[in-house]
């Protein structure tokens, strides 16, 4: 009975996982092997050359996809959680690794979840663009539409977001199900009248084209790069369906659909050189040309809002561990704790998004930019988990160099081809990259600074209790004070005691800790400690995908103390710096004035902790830095 009970319950998460997960490598064949064959490369229609992409094709989705990211790397799950940032968090578990190593890991991490920004930008781009562009092989009347089309597709796609995609989730499998069906179709009915296509699985051919084009297949790698990209995707998106759907979905829908269109659109070449010009929709028949378009149109915009949600998901996440400052994030689901929509990073994406469709003005020359990012974000990945192999793993050094050497060069590879496009386009990712990285760095380092600089300047909390508590007037109430250090005074408390000269009857001393783990059990999420009959400690602790929410914790907390808990008789005191620049040591000037500048436009401590904006007292100070 119960094992009769699984199997709708795995069908409905791995129809989900379609929905979900594979839009973006699903979406793959509307421009990758075109581009393969981009006239830059040199290489010419020759059924050699066809065999030989197409098998580079095949392989790069097995070893890259199939055995890196679904057999490997899936492993390394974090409580379930996969993606970069989680990874990171697993390989900095080990309390044993130097400073040295620990400041290279979360750079390697960072800068790969810097470069998600990237890629979180060109995905819909060039995804949405692709399919419009079918408008045109339609007709030749919609060819100076496809742009402003383009735009107001993307520009719906973003206005729905705060919304949320909970309401229409359910239909994204059964449609991305049907995007993966009439892939193979399509490939089916071609490979029929070419079957000699299939040699594409023979190794073979992938070596000949490498050795009779050694500068042409290279240039060639920066184009099947294309045909993988949203890999990263299946692990990065573990944690909401797990390990099993994810790889049932793969292995028998995805790939297989996938592998026969590319077959597919390479026997059409074989047949007529000249559907080169889109071999993905030549490869419809002209009744069917108008659902497709739409359906792809509908598959691009699946694909690109799992991207969108993933730029969300990965932000909360570079918040909740300190690396970002902290934004107004909305939970769009009171059900599905993962739909989130951060408004400032929305807009920020759409228009960044719009920008790059009127600069490169067609999916081809957006593809120039595409694959740079993905390569680099996957060689983080591959360097990550090679140090989660060797010290959490416990495998023999050989043993990692033997397993993971492979991919590192393949990784190279695309890497290096990828590079060629920088001037092409491969820039714009680079500088997005670049940009989150510095802000993620700064933001992390001018914090640490902040509050290096906030404990010098206060008391310790011992000698401040012993000799307050008996001399400074009581009100009744609660008063909760946020503070992130336990042995000193919070700015907040010697602000309101400097200036309203009052202490109240109780007094919480709140800290929120935020643990490497994705989500903290309810059982051990709140401690408590009793200082004295008027002074309380309560640490909360979240995953850092999780939302803290402060009055939930005092609640929970006073609960454990034995004490009422009254929200109208309950103040919570912040301390609100404001921040100067000094010349001196820290940062150098302008990375101190860009975190100046983020502090001052950083959302509410009430927004982000849910604390009532009514309860909150914002107690100010100016620091020098």
């Amino acid at each position: 009975m119960q094992e009769s009970q699984q199997r709708p319950a795995m069908s409905a998460l791995t129809l989900a996982a379609l929905g979900i997960v594979f839009g973006d490598i699903g979406t793959s064949p509307l421009y990758a092997l075109k581009e393969c064959f981009h006239v830059s490369h040199g290489i010419g229609l020759t059924y050699s050359n066809v065999l030989g992409i197409l098998s580079l094709i095949f392989w790069s989705l097995m070893i890259v996809v199939s055995i890196k990211y679904v057999a490997i790397i899936m492993r390394a799950n974090n409580n379930g959680e996969g993606g970069i940032m989680a990874l990171l968090a697993l390989s900095l578990r080990n309390k044993r690794i130097g400073s040295k190593s620990r400041a290279i890991l979360i750079a390697i991490g960072l800068f790969g979840a810097a470069l998600f920004f990237g890629d979180g930008i060109i995905t819909p781009a060039v995804s949405v663009l692709s399919a419009v562009e079918g408008l045109s092989i339609a007709t030749p009347v919609f060819t100076p539409f496809i742009i402003p089309i383009t735009i107001a597709v993307l520009i719906g796609l973003f206005m729905i977001q705060r919304i949320g995609t909970g309401s229409v989730g359910r239909f994204f499998g059964p449609i991305t199900l049907l995007w993966f069906v009439a892939l193979g179709v399509l490939g089916v009915n071609s490979i029929a009248q070419n079957p000699v296509i299939l040699n594409m699985v023979n190794p073979y051919w992938a070596g000949l084209f490498v050795i009779n084009h050694p500068t042409g297949s290279f240039l060639t790698m920066s184009a099947v790069v294309l045909t993988i990209t949203g890999g990263e995707a299946l692990y990065a998106d573990m944690g909401h369906f797990g390990r099993k759907p994810i790889q049932l979905a793969w292995f028998f829908v995805v790939l297989p659909c996938l592998l026969l269109n590319y077959a597919g659109q390479g026997a059409l070449l074989l047949r007529d050189p000249s559907s080169i010009e889109n071999p993905f929709y030549k490869l419809v028949p002209e009744m069917a040309l108008y659902p497709m378009i739409a359906m792809a149109t509908i598959a691009t915009v699946i694909a690109s809002q799992a991207v969108i949600s993933g730029v969300f998901s990965i932000a909360r996440q570079a918040m909740q561990l300190g690396y970002l400052p902290r934004f107004t994030v909305l939970h769009t689901s009171e059900s599905e704790i993962g739909q989130i929509y951060i408004p400032f990073l929305n807009w920020l994406l759409l228009a960044s998004i719009i920008v790059l469709v009127v600069m490169f003005k067609s999916s081809s020359n957006l593809a120039s930019a595409y694959g740079l990012a993905v390569t680099m974000t996957m060689m983080c990945d591959t360097l990550l988990v090679a140090f989660v192999m060797f010290s959490l793993w416990r495998w023999s050094l050989w043993k990692v160099v033997l397993v993971v050497l492979p991919f590192l060069i393949l990784d190279l590879i695309f890497f290096g081809a990828s590079s060629l496009k920088i001037i092409a386009g491969g820039w714009f990712p680079l500088l997005v990259g670049a940009i989150a990285f510095t802000i993620m760095m700064t933001w992390k380092r001018g914090r640490q600074l902040l509050l290096a600089k906030l404990q010098s300047e206060t008391l310790p909390l011992d000698l401040f209790i012993n000799n307050v508590t008996s001399s400074a007037h009581t009100v009744m109430g609660t008063a909760v004070f946020m503070t992130a250090s336990q042995t000193v005074v919070p700015h907040a408390l010697l602000h309101n005691l400097k200036h309203n000269k009052i202490l109240h009857e109780t007094n919480i001393l709140m800290t929120v800790l935020t643990e490497d783990i994705p989500y903290v059990d309810e059982e051990t999420r709140i401690t408590v400690e009793r200082i004295n009959d008027r002074f309380y400690r309560v640490v909360a602790r979240y995953g850092f995908k999780e939302q803290p929410n402060v009055p939930d914790a005092v609640e929970q907390g006073l609960k454990l103390l034995q004490l009422p808990f009254d929200m109208m008789m309950t103040s919570f005191f912040v301390s609100r710096e404001r921040i100067l620049h000094t010349v001196g040591d820290g940062m150098a000037p302008w990375r101190e004035k860009l975190f100046i500048s983020m502090s001052r436009n950083t959302s509410s401590v009430s927004d982000f902790f849910q604390i009532p904006t009514n309860r909150v007292v914002e107690m100010g100070s100016q620091i020098e830095i």
